[in-house]
């Protein structure tokens, strides 16, 4: 588990990154301090993107369960999944909406951020509104 990097994952993060700039989007940060710690910010929108990996979150396609250390594992995944339900609320109670994107959901860059974008739109819009 300690050879995994909580940042820079090539899989999750930098591949997000990648479809946000083949598509165009930007405005976003990354690591910014906000509870839970998203993955990618966008500031002037309030829109929080996490983006979970299959087996550190227990995606239901595709989470597989590692052999060695199962109780280890389990427990870990659990406290993830725990927190994955819990810092969204936090955040919308805050003013900020979250999205949660799975590793596999990747492969469709376009499809992810035609979700982003759209998104990104519904929220700047409804905020011209307030003002």
């Amino acid at each position: 588990m300690a050879a995994i990097r909580s940042k820079g994952n090539r899989d999750t993060e930098i591949c997000l990154a990648s479809v946000l700039r083949k598509a165009g989007i930007k405005g976003w940060r990354r690591h910014m301090p906000l509870a839970g710690k998203p993955d990618f910010v966008f500031r002037e929108q309030r829109v929080a993107v996490f983006v979970d990996g299959c087996c550190w979150h227990g995606c239901p396609k595709h989470g597989r369960k590692p052999q060695s250390n199962r109780k280890d594992w389990n427990q870990k995944v659990a406290r993830n999944k725990a927190r994955d339900r819990a810092v969204p609320c936090a955040l919308k109670r805050d003013g900020w909406v979250v999205l949660r994107i799975w590793e596999h959901e990747l492969k469709a860059g376009a499809k992810v951020a035609d979700r982003i974008a759209k998104r990104l739109g519904k929220n700047l819009e409804a905020r011209r509104e307030m003002m």
